[in-house]
């Protein structure tokens, strides 16, 4: 197994450093001017000098991109300053690190957390970006999959149960729909349907985040109504794989040996529902609901920028709005970073509970 997750650990990094390599790619040789967008239309030529200097957009390409690379990897090259204890970054901006291996009386290969630079626009270190905006991001996700996997299962169950009737078929019905709306048109969708049209009775907002200021500006306050919306979008795809799957599982262990056994022996059918059958039918459902949340990572950033709740994917769409390459690839270094770490627990999870797996 610690060759396996040596193995995965690799892939991970090799899948980070192409994510890295692509937005790169994607920011250099498209059209857009970052110092431009900062200082507006009727900049000089001297200011737009300066920000460029101060961007480090007057460099060579591929100076520009070994050096994102250097910062952003844990093993790397740097001018240091202390004997071991601080690297230099840029704008004397110092970090601690563990020193390696020093080459000359000036540079080092350091030891380091990675560092994710500046906002071009905000000017905030991107790390504080990030932490001021997971945490929205990461209870949407929770709650989210709490939702599916509670509502997918309940749902798949009943839909085994009265198999082959209107319940059942308006379920496939609704499971396919479901699976097939793209995230952002199912949220355009259902805001203007529950938050619009309906506001009046659900008492639903369009757009919203969870802490809000007070009407007199003088407190925070938790404002749970406003997960509502972002949270039952966020979730449909996943609800609607979870009640076909659950229900799938459920019909082939119903007609299992010990299932007959069971009710030969003149058990009530809840019984032999929850007490025999529901435990072998999670099984498949509960490794689904792991890489599905995984997943849903990749979703916010359509949900969150349509009902505007404040989380890395509402942030990533402002920053490509904003040419904002620093912020970009920090939150999508973050997003990457997460679901590789959770497809990782998972496969680990899965063979440590059913010994019939094996990692290679």
């Amino acid at each position: 197994m610690f060759e396996y997750i040596i193995r995965k650990l690799l892939y991970g990094i090799l899948i980070l450093w192409g994510v890295v390599s692509l937005i790169f790619l994607v920011f250099t040789y498209l059209p857009g001017d970052s110092a431009l967008l900062t200082l507006g239309q009727h900049s000089d030529a001297a200011s737009l000098a300066i920000i460029r200097q101060d961007m480090g957009l007057n460099k060579p390409k591929w100076t520009r991109y070994l050096k994102s690379i250097n910062d952003l990897s844990p093993l790397s090259f740097h001018e240091t300053i202390d004997a071991s204890s601080f690297f230099y970054l840029d704008r004397k901006i110092y970090k601690p690190c563990m020193t390696l291996l020093k080459l000359g009386a000036h540079h080092s290969i350091v030891l380091k957390f990675p560092y994710l630079r500046r906002s071009f626009q905000s000017k905030k270190n991107v790390s504080d970006i990030i932490g001021e905006t997971l945490p929205n991001t990461m209870v949407l996700a929770v709650t989210s999959i709490v939702f599916a996997s509670f509502a997918g299962i309940l749902l798949g169950i009943l839909s085994a149960l009265f198999k082959d009737s209107w319940y059942d078929r308006a379920s496939l019905v609704f499971s396919t729909l479901g699976m097939s709306l793209p995230s952002f048109f199912a949220a355009i969708l259902i805001g203007w349907c529950f938050a619009f049209l309906l506001g009046k009775y659900t008492g639903l907002n369009l757009t919203g985040n969870l802490i809000v200021m007070d009407d007199f500006g003088e407190g925070l306050h938790f404002e749970w109504k406003n997960l509502v919306l972002p949270a039952f979008t966020l979730g449909i795809r996943p609800l609607s794989v979870f009640i076909q799957l659950t229900r799938n599982s459920m019909l082939d262990v119903l007609s299992q040996d010990y299932i007959r056994t069971a009710r030969a022996k003149g058990l009530s059918e809840i019984k032999v529902v929850f007490k025999h059958a529901l435990k072998n039918t999670l099984n498949p459902v509960i490794t689904s609901i792991s890489g599905w949340f995984a997943s849903l990572m990749a979703g916010v950033v359509f949900v969150e920028y349509i009902f505007a709740w404040k989380g890395l994917g509402y942030v990533i769409v402002d920053a490509l709005n904003n040419y904002d390459l620093p912020l970009v690839l920090g939150c999508v270094l973050t997003i990457s970073t997460i679901f590789i770490v959770i497809n990782l627990l998972v496969d680990i999870t899965y063979s440590l509970l059913d010994p019939r797996v094996r990692l290679y």
